[in-house]
């Protein structure tokens, strides 16, 4: 069982605020990249190759944002045995916006109904991908402030991450992530070195209320993600060897993961080689025979001009392989087998990275994050996890919980094509349908996950939660047989009347 809130408040500023427990949650199919590069037709590799990604997770009409957020944040209390009563505050992060008024913090509070726990802060906060970010660091200034009333603090980030017929609909993906946030955390995050940019552009945004679908300039987009990587590793770097965490000539050297929110793991890739070639320039005397081998003609370079340079990229990227292998590739399960789920992104990475470290190993390690938005918002931070491994600790539990991800992953019904492309149509048509029954399939879902029963003529959305015991999974579907004939029927008749 979970213990009680910290009542270090009373003994002055809580210390080791940070991360307490995490769960997270995708949806129970995938479509495999592979098969989808034959389906839409492109080269062999485009997908799995060029931009690293393996399988997405999507979603059927029985799910939307307030399901994703229902069934992390009760999964998350359960697993961890958290009193509903001990939760001061509740944010969500998120960019699926559903209700232009009404939050889904708001939708969150019928779990804590049976307790009668009315008194918690927080609504919702959205700037792309980077909302979850925002509501972490709300939640810890809460916590750090005259506010906090010793109890923790829950944040949750989840997003839908859909895109229309096209060469972007691969980079889509779905989930959810909850964090409980508080003192005398096993993942501590570091104080005094948050560093962030913020910047008005236009390279990906959504202004078409009746779509879920974004307009996006990819090469701007890019271009804003890699330029505001730069300004955050720069202030980053600053305040991490005025605080006296960096002490040597490297910040890749002072921390042992590096994770970055990933619309797709290619660029991930390339952002880790991005923080070399910022090592590499601020090196006064880089050594060429050791690291830096290969980069003598790049000195006296400027960033903004290497944006889309090729020899550049390719020459860092050659260099940091071996350090991305270590200090970033085991962030990558997540997003490489569900796909870009937008602000839960950088936290499917933390999820992904405990869950392939053992207790031993994970202890006293610290990590950087970097966290972008398009629009642009953007932040580097960083956590440490506590060196203290006893049995039964909260970093022992934090490790076991999420022990079994790659399990969870692997227990998923890959879906054809074919239906991935039938669900994509049925979400199209039906978005912001009322009066709306769902038609897709309850019993391929997860147990003990929240699921779309109705949408009335007044847009009121009604949800019940499937059983604990229902799902068989480690099932790949051959053929197009995911929805019945008379789902396929209904969602005839609704596509027509629509």
């Amino acid at each position: 069982m979970m213990p009680g809130p910290s009542a270090t408040k009373s003994l002055g500023w809580p210390q080791d605020v940070g991360i307490i427990a995490l769960e997270i949650y995708f949806p129970s199919q995938y479509v495999d990249q592979t098969q989808l590069e034959k389906f839409d037709g492109v080269s062999e590799g485009k997908y799995t190759v060029g931009l690293g990604q393996n399988k997405m997770g999507f979603c059927s009409d029985r799910e939307d944002i307030n399901t994703l957020c229902l069934t992390v944040v009760q999964r998350l209390m359960e697993r961890n045995s958290i009193d509903y009563n001990d939760i001061g505050r509740l944010e969500v992060g998120t960019e699926t916006i559903i209700d232009k008024s009404k939050s889904a913090k708001t939708v969150l509070m019928q779990l804590f109904e049976d307790s009668g726990n009315t008194d918690i802060e927080g609504v919702d906060t959205t700037n792309a991908c980077y909302g979850g970010t925002a509501a972490l660091f709300n939640a810890v200034n809460w916590i750090e402030s005259s506010s906090w009333d010793g109890r923790y603090a829950l944040v949750v980030a989840g997003d839908i991450a859909v895109y229309a017929t096209g060469n972007a609909r691969c980079t889509g993906g779905a989930g959810a992530v909850a964090m409980l946030v508080g003192s005398d955390a096993p993942l501590v995050i570091d104080r005094g070195v948050r560093s962030s940019h913020m910047q008005h552009v236009y390279d990906f945004y959504k202004p078409d209320m009746a779509s879920e679908y974004p307009t996006v300039d990819g090469k701007l987009s890019i271009q804003c993600y890699l330029h505001a990587l730069d300004k955050c590793f720069e202030r980053y770097t600053n305040k991490a060897i005025a605080a006296g965490i960096r002490t040597g000539k490297s910040t890749l050297d002072m921390a042992d993961g590096f994770l970055f929110h990933s619309p797709y793991c290619k660029l991930v890739q390339k952002s880790f080689a991005r923080l070399l070639l910022n090592d590499f320039l601020r090196d006064e005397t880089p050594d060429f025979k050791g690291r830096y081998a290969g980069l003598e003609a790049f000195k006296d370079i400027k960033l903004e001009e290497t944006y889309f340079d090729r020899s550049v990229e390719n020459a860092v990227m050659a260099s940091s392989k071996e350090l991305f292998e270590l200090k970033t590739k085991p962030t990558l399960l997540v997003a490489n087998q569900v796909g870009n789920m937008y602000t839960p992104s950088l936290y499917g990475g933390l999820a992904s990275y405990i869950s392939q470290h053992t207790l031993d190993l994970i202890a006293g390690k610290r990590v950087v994050l970097f966290s972008y938005g398009s629009g642009l918002a953007s932040s580097m931070f960083s956590m440490k996890f506590t060196d203290n491994k006893s049995a039964g600790g909260a970093l022992e539990r934090l490790v076991n919980s999420l022990s079994d991800l790659k399990l969870r992953l692997d227990s998923r019904q890959c879906v054809v094509p074919e239906d991935f492309d039938r669900n994509m149509k049925l979400r199209e048509q039906t978005h912001h349908l009322a009066p709306y029954n769902p038609v897709g399939s309850t019993s391929v879902l997860f147990p003990g996950t929240w699921y779309l029963t109705e949408v009335d003529n007044m847009h009121r959305r009604k949800y019940e939660r499937t059983s604990l015991t229902h799902f068989e999974g480690d099932v790949c579907m051959t053929e197009v047989k995911q929805v019945s004939q008379m789902e396929t029927n209904a969602f005839q008749e609704t596509v027509s009347s629509s």
